[in-house]
C-alpha cells in the first residue's frame, strides 16, 4: 500500500508517519508539506509545497497512491472563520479535488474532530466548518472516504503538539493519564493507535464514513 500524508509535521501527523514507517504493509510514503521532516526512510519520500491550493506543478508526484492520510489542520483559537476555512475547508478540498482525480481508487482519510457539525451548520464556527469539509469530501469520487472524529488524543513517543496551549494543555494532563485509561478509555486515542487505525482503515474499510471516539477504540 502506498500513502500520502499531509501534516507529517503536527502531532497527528507524525504519529501516522511513525506507524506507516513501521508497518511492512505499508510500501511508500509521501510526506506532502512546506518544510523538511529532518528524518530519512528508505520508503519515506517528501513533496514541498510553497501553496496547499495550487498543484499543477506536482501532479506527476501525486498519482499512484493507493490512500491518503490528512492529518494538516489548525486550533480555530483567536482565528476569524475567513482564516480558519481557508486552511480547513480550502487547503483540505484543493488537495482532495486533484488526488480524487489522480487516483480514483484511492482511500481517503480526513482527521476532523468530536462535535463536528455533520450538517455543516450551527453556531460553533469550528464544528460548521469542519462539518462542510466532511461533506465536500465524502462527495468527491473517491473509491472511500472516512471522517475521523478523535476526541482527546495522547502524544506518545516524545511527540508534541506545534500549539502552545495544547502543548500545556498535555502536560497538566500527563499526570491523569493513567486514570483516564483506566476509568473513560472511551474518550481517548494514543497517536500510536491512531496512526494504526488509519492504516486498518485503508486495508479493511468501515460500515459508515464517520467515526466517532467509540468506532475509533473498535479498530484498535
Amino acid at each position: 500500500m502506498r500513502i500520502i500524508i499531509f501534516g507529517a509535521t503536527g502531532m497527528v501527523g507524525q504519529g501516522v508517519l511513525r506507524e506507516c514507517l513501521a508497518d511492512p504493509r505499508v510500501e511508500r510514503v509521501l510526506a506532502v508539506g512546506r518544510s523538511p521532516l529532518g528524518i530519512s526512510a528508505d520508503k519515506l519520500r517528501e513533496l514541498h509545497l510553497e501553496s496547499f491550493l495550487d498543484y499543477a506543478l506536482a501532479e506527476s508526484e501525486l498519482s499512484g497512491y493507493d490512500g491518503c492520510f490528512y492529518c494538516l489542520g489548525v486550533s480555530s483559537a483567536g482565528m476569524t472563520e475567513a482564516a480558519y476555512r481557508r486552511i480547513t475547508y480550502d487547503y483540505t478540498l484543493a488537495a482532495a479535488q486533484v488526488l480524487a482525480r489522480l487516483n480514483p481508487g484511492m482511500t481517503f482519510l480526513y482527521v476532523s474532530g468530536a462535535g463536528t457539525n455533520s450538517g455543516g451548520i450551527g453556531k460553533v464556527m469550528w464544528a460548521r466548518v469542519k462539518g462542510q469539509t466532511e461533506n465536500r469530501l465524502l462527495a468527491l469520487p473517491f473509491h472511500a472516504a472516512y471522517m475521523l472524529r478523535p476526541g482527546f488524543i495522547q502524544p506518545l513517543h516524545g511527540i508534541r503538539s506545534r500549539t502552545a496551549v495544547y502543548r500545556l494543555l498535555y502536560a497538566l494532563a500527563a499526570p491523569f493519564m493513567p486514570l483516564l485509561k483506566r476509568w473513560a478509555p472511551g474518550m481517548m486515542v494514543t497517536t500510536e493507535e491512531l496512526g494504526r487505525i488509519m492504516i486498518r482503515l485503508a486495508l479493511e474499510g468501515y460500515p459508515h464514513p464517520r467515526l466517532e471516539v467509540e468506532d475509533l477504540r473498535k479498530l484498535i
